[in-house]
């Protein structure tokens, strides 16, 4: 997995996780605590090894710091990257043993679901630490599987996007969408019924084809899903995605996905604008998972997560005019605004 390199301070605190009767092994990064506890989703993925969970976990927190900034959440950034045992293992095991590691923090990190865990998962970690969100939502309060708002947010973002800088909305539009796991299978459902036409891929052919069936989506391998012929690419899959090769070869005019981190490197951006391909960041795109996380932590109802996630739009729009007022990439403006808010909560911390 490839994800874009840290440029602000090094992180709060890194902590090893091991349990080999469990079969834990990996890292929780906590990037900044200045807004508020680190919040970020736990992922479950094949890493060779733990220094390569150590380095997505450190890119991947400060992309949740960059995120929760720009969404006006009271929280900083951390993220929990866990190696996937081979062969079967013992999941409540593993996620008690994980979830004693966060109550160990006492508060200093918050998780939730990320790639390749649930809300099982996220249940097996409340039994032991109070330091978790995305369980089912119960009185009325926000909760439960964050993905649909990261979709909501995403299509919305697109909406804005599409307007900004092609001139029209979704409808007649071909969207390329690479990866349709949750989120990507929402935002489609959301673009089909838009009106847009779509092109997917993913690794899984069962649950690609089934959702090629339900909206007449036209299928492409993965090796070629970035360079078909579409208005605008929605990258839904790992990061890294975009790289001076692929950029190379993009015939979309935007791009706009629910991927963290989807910019190799930060000169990508860079490439983006020379070619005049129009780029929201996804951290300010897929920010509703973590503002439905957020709230549901806070004690607060699903109308305040709307709320917050009908936000997303017009940040997109007053990011892309100041972007081409100033005539500089998106990525770099909204890495400054994130940074200018984080660094007001630090001054404000110290005070």
């Amino acid at each position: 997995m490839v994800s874009r390199p840290t440029r602000m301070t090094p992180p709060v605190e890194c902590v090893r996780l091991f349990d080999a009767a469990a079969g834990l092994d990996g890292v929780i990064a906590i990037h900044s605590t200045a807004l508020g506890p680190g919040a970020g989703g736990c992922r479950l993925w094949h890493y060779d090894d733990v220094d390569g969970a150590l380095a997505d976990a450190l890119r991947l927190a400060e992309g949740m710091s960059y995120k929760n900034a720009l969404a006006g959440l009271p929280f900083g950034g951390a993220k929990a990257v866990l190696r996937r045992p081979a062969g079967s293992f013992d999941r409540t095991a593993l996620f008690r043993a994980f979830g004693r590691a966060v109550e160990a923090l006492g508060g200093l990190y918050v998780t939730a679901e990320d790639v390749g865990t649930t809300v099982a998962d996220m249940q097996d970690i409340a039994g032991v630490t109070r330091h978790v969100a995305g369980l089912p939502p119960a009185g009325g309060r926000a909760g439960g599987d964050p993905s649909p708002w990261t979709a909501r947010g995403v299509f919305e973002a697109m909406q804005a996007a599409a307007a900004h800088t092609l001139g029209r909305d979704i409808a007649g539009l071909t969207v390329a969408v690479q990866g349709t796991g949750n989120v990507g299978a929402d935002l489609c459902r959301r673009l089909a019924d838009a009106g847009a036409r779509l092109v997917i891929a993913d690794p899984n052919p069962a649950r690609r084809d089934r959702l090629a069936a339900i909206h007449g989506a036209e299928v492409v391998h993965v090796d070629d899903i970035l360079r078909v012929e579409a208005d605008i690419l929605a990258p839904c899959a790992l990061g890294g995605a975009l790289n001076a090769e692929s950029v190379g070869g993009l015939k979309a005019r935007l791009v706009c996905g629910a991927a963290n981190n989807q910019l190799a490197e930060p000169a990508v951006a860079d490439l983006l604008m020379a070619r005049g391909i129009a780029y929201v960041p996804d951290y300010v795109a897929n920010a509703g998972g973590i503002i439905s996380v957020s709230a549901e932590y806070l004690g607060e109802d699903e109308a305040e997560v709307a709320a917050r996630v009908a936000r997303i739009a017009p940040r997109v729009t007053a990011l892309l005019e100041r972007a081409a007022q100033e005539g500089r990439s998106p990525a770099v403006v909204a890495d400054e605004m994130a940074e200018e808010v984080i660094a007001a909560g630090a001054q404000r911390a110290a005070a």
